[in-house]
């Protein structure tokens, strides 16, 4: 299916049809809601009985991954009277909101993974945020644009908002440009059943009845391609997995969070600063401040399991050049007779085809994936870092040499692989504790997984083994010597492009842009591509020509500027929500009885996406240990739990 259709040729839909279609023709079909009446958020897993609030005898929990998910359920312990040690793996904590130093030029700025908006209904989140008292570390963004690039659709501007659905529709038919070119057929069956479906959207309902079908397949038996093209569309790569593998069920959910089922609009909040410093930092010090402990750089070697709990755990504290080895599945897309490649994103790793030893791609600098030149090199498409063909520097800004590693068991699809050099900072380290959390990502729950000794249970196993990852996204990053004329939203998305998915002008948002682009006159822009096809764009020397490419088409301006400076961010590591998915994904508890999961791939029990779900993770496993303990537990938030024409 064609992202964008000739929407000349889509029935028009008068406003009396509109209303008819939504059902909301008389007062009475409005079912108790008002124009002027928001409804208030649902609670969930509220107990009833008073119980004690903090911890009266000594308990400790050990939390892996130190992501958001990881960050809540450690903050919320730590304030309870548990010990926590909370274990992370990069040096730096946030996950996919982490936040590092860039030089560009003369001057040190914070890179990082793409620009991520802060939603009125992120009730869990914005509660922790109000907790930390650092509601004044957020600006809003006042509205939000959808732009496309073909000129079948004018561009479509959301505001914030008190209205609940079917208003919340109401006033989308009423001021979209593009009402008219919704493709609605009153007359066509399955335009109805599409209707009913994203409007009575319920857990697990909804689920049972297109899980089985991706978002692709779903449509296709009948949407109304305007409304897909309009809203659809852009929205389900939001979700940062591609329509022909998303699941048509995890869509529903989204959009009943984000729009059918939240009465606050679609407009938000981002962070004044990088989120490492407006978000992350304010909960590791609350975390620190309770006398708990945050470990970076370290890398758990061996968990310990016996008669269903688990024991213990140890792990290296150090850089990534440990001596604990780690899975790394084959890239079909770049090998070929001579060399295999391992990994994507910004994890692959290269080796002769009869070779015992591989190496790794990753530039040394900051972390950009480098590519072999015609005689051999390895050169770095982002800042010109140069290896030779065994991986030493040769041209900087690069000092340290490529990894290598020796290939420990060596398979069809998959490598595992044990630095050569190890240079870990210490040794391994035994923690013992009462409870055990893990928080990474899926790429991460699944080395864990391996590094369990002694009993595991086939369930959660089997569960682990089938989590998905999404395909890779790519964020670049732009400074330029000269500001340009923008009048969509700071943060808008894009739609039709090849690659691209959003656009952030930074120099509106965040001080230390605003502060450079006044000095300069220049201006820092990013591109996002959320999930993006690794057989149209291989290498990241591949993405980076075409980002260009689509900046300056979406920004003319800026052909003519000097780029100053461009960084990448190229990652496969965002969870999968294949179809099929749903019944099998992990929840918080599982059959090991002091093991919990924490993380956005973990099966949530009411409506919620992106960084409030890995928050709202990390509450339930929190809450799941403090229930044990016979502590009273967080009361959670989220939208209204179902749509208003379920049946």
């Amino acid at each position: 299916m064609n992202q964008l259709s000739t929407s000349s040729n889509l029935p028009r839909v008068s406003r009396r049809a509109l209303l008819k279609l939504l059902g909301v023709g008389t007062i009475g079909s409005l079912l108790g809601y008002s124009r002027l009446t928001k409804p208030q958020p649902s609670i969930y897993q509220q107990d009833s009985l008073t119980l004690p609030y903090h911890l009266q005898k000594p308990k400790s929990v050990v939390v892996i991954g130190a992501g958001l998910a990881g960050l809540a359920c450690a903050y919320e312990l730590s304030q309870r009277g548990f010990e926590v040690t909370l274990l992370e793996k990069s040096p730096n904590l946030g996950g996919k909101i982490a936040s590092w130093e860039i030089k560009v030029g003369d001057e040190i700025f914070k890179m990082e993974h793409g620009f991520h908006g802060f939603f009125p209904q992120y009730y869990n989140l914005n509660s922790l945020v109000q907790e930390l008292e650092i509601t004044d570390h957020f600006k809003s963004l006042d509205f939000y644009s959808v732009v496309f690039r073909e000129g079948n659709y004018q561009p479509e501007n959301f505001y914030p908002s008190h209205s609940a659905f079917p208003w919340n529709i109401i006033d989308l038919g009423f001021w979209s440009p593009n009402r008219l070119r919704w493709g609605i057929n009153l007359v066509n069956l399955s335009h109805w059943k599409v209707f009913q479906a994203i409007t009575g959207f319920q857990i697990p309902k909804s689920f049972d009845r297109l899980d089985h079908l991706s978002v692709e397949e779903w449509v296709q038996k009948g949407f109304p391609q305007g409304l897909y093209d309009l809203y659809f569309l852009p929205f389900a790569k939001s979700t940062l997995n591609s329509p022909d593998i998303l699941s048509a069920g995890e869509l529903l959910q989204f959009f009943h969070f984000y729009f059918f089922g939240n009465p606050e609009g679609l407009a938000f909040n981002g962070t004044k600063d990088d989120m490492g410093t407006s978000l992350v930092e304010p909960i590791a010090t609350a975390i620190k401040n309770t006398g708990n402990q945050i470990i970076t750089e370290a890398t758990v070697s061996q968990i310990n399991s016996d008669q269903n709990v688990i024991t213990s755990l140890t792990y290296q504290q150090g850089n990534t050049q440990s001596n604990v080895p780690f899975l790394v599945d084959k890239n079909d897309l770049l090998s070929n007779e001579k060399v295999n490649y391992y990994g994507s994103g910004d994890r692959v790793f290269i080796s002769d085809s009869n070779s015992q030893t591989a190496m790794s791609l990753t530039c040394t600098h900051q972390g950009c994936t480098v590519s072999q030149q015609e005689d051999g090199t390895f050169l770095c498409p982002c800042h010109g870092a140069l290896y030779d063909g065994q991986g030493k520097v040769l041209k900087g800004p690069a000092k340290q040499n490529l990894p290598r590693y020796r290939m420990q068991k060596k398979e069809s699809t998959f490598v595992e692989l044990i630095a050569l050099s190890p240079t870990t900072l210490a040794g391994t380290k035994p923690i013992e504790a009462d409870y055990y959390v893990i928080a990474t990502d899926v790429p991460g729950i699944k080395q864990l997984w391996n590094r369990i000794q002694g009993e595991i249970n086939l369930t959660t196993t089997q569960q682990v083994n089938q989590l998905a990852i999404a395909d890779p996204f790519a964020v670049a990053r732009f400074w330029f010597d000269r500001d340009f004329e923008w009048k969509y939203s700071d943060f808008a998305s894009l739609s039709g492009y090849k690659l691209t998915d959003s656009i952030t002008l930074y120099h509106h948002i965040q001080e230390q842009f605003i502060e450079w682009a006044k000095r300069t006159g220049g201006s820092v822009v990013e591109l996002h591509a959320y999930c993006y096809k690794e057989s149209q764009f291989p290498t990241q020397e591949a993405l980076l020509t075409t980002f260009e490419q689509e900046l300056y088409e979406i920004v003319p301006e800026l052909a003519k500027a000097n780029c100053l400076h461009r960084e990448l961010v190229n990652q496969k590591n965002f969870s999968g929500y294949p179809p099929n998915s749903y019944q099998e994904r992990p929840e918080t508890a599982t059959e090991i009885n002091n093991l919990f999961f924490a993380g956005d791939w973990v099966k949530m029990p009411f409506p919620c996406g992106l960084m409030e779900r890995a928050v709202s993770s990390g509450l339930l496993a929190a809450n799941a240990i403090l229930q044990k303990e016979g502590l009273q537990r967080r009361k959670l938030l989220s939208v209204i739990p179902q749509g208003l024409l379920k049946i």
